[in-house]
């Protein structure tokens, strides 16, 4: 049984003449555990489509299922880390990962405890007592992926985290986001542009086209690919393949939507 199931979803956008319809017909399955990308060009849906999941807006249409019960209805935490840090400045770090618990009314020494130890998991340490100003932009989205990760969410919704970093902190972070969630056993699903990206992280890569947005293509990421570590993938023949394969799709499904639009 799907861990994450997403049934015939759609979405309407309204203003106060006409409507736009974001999202047709998405329906979906995920597996505890798995990585998920999904790709597309400006305007498919795709952060539409987080936000559902992550319960921040309600579908027009459709059904999104936690372990085969109504999302509403469910209690699993999720967790969602986006292209902005969002860190409170007036803040220290430890208070900053801790705010989501806070707000929970569930910090603890023990929590407090943990929190130090994914400090120190995400290369931070003895850094909790400095605030945001401090730390560069590659720093400060560590603390934000330890903030998301301390709450212990049973899937961690990624829209674009990593597009605002130069390339080499880019890389950096995607070995230590593929390694923390193996290492906890969490679900997870990226939106973004980056082809290189969702075919390091991906078990199962989605392609979206646009106009309304609705999933084109569903592609496998082969096991040589999946069971290497990210910065390596890009080194493998294989990997070339795929990343063409997946440009061609892309610009296919582009040119078949300019060509409705004309």
């Amino acid at each position: 049984m799907a861990f994450l199931k997403l049934e015939h979803v759609s979405h309407l956008y309204f203003s106060n003449k006409t409507y736009t319809k974001a999202l047709d017909d998405i329906s979906l399955s995920i597996n505890r555990g798995e990585f998920i990308s999904i790709l597309g060009s400006s305007g498919c849906g795709k952060s539409t489509l987080l936000s559902i999941i992550a319960g921040i807006i309600k579908q027009t249409k459709g059904n999104v299922l936690l372990n085969n019960i109504p999302l509403h209805q469910s209690d699993y935490v999720l967790g969602y880390m986006l292209q902005q840090d969002y860190l409170f400045p007036w803040k220290r770090i430890i208070d900053n990962v801790l705010i989501g618990l806070k707000v929970q009314k569930k910090v603890s020494k023990k929590t407090r405890q943990k929190a130090l130890k994914l400090l120190d998991e995400v290369g931070l340490p003895h850094l909790e007592d400095t605030f945001p100003n401090e730390l560069s932009g590659g720093m400060r989205q560590r603390v934000a992926l330890v903030r998301t990760l301390i709450t212990n969410p049973e899937i961690l919704l990624l829209d674009e985290p990593f597009s605002a970093l130069d390339y080499q902190t880019k890389l950096k972070l995607e070995d230590l986001v593929y390694r923390l969630l193996k290492q906890y056993h969490k679900t997870a699903i990226l939106v973004t542009h980056d082809i290189g990206e969702a075919i390091s992280l991906s078990d199962r890569i989605i392609l979206m086209d646009t106009n309304p947005g609705r999933i084109s293509t569903i592609i496998d990421v082969p096991k040589v690919l999946r069971e290497e570590k990210p910065f390596l993938v890009r080194r493998q023949p294989s990997y070339q393949q795929l990343f063409d394969h997946i440009w061609a799709s892309l610009n296919r499904g582009s040119e078949t939507n300019g060509s409705k639009e004309t």
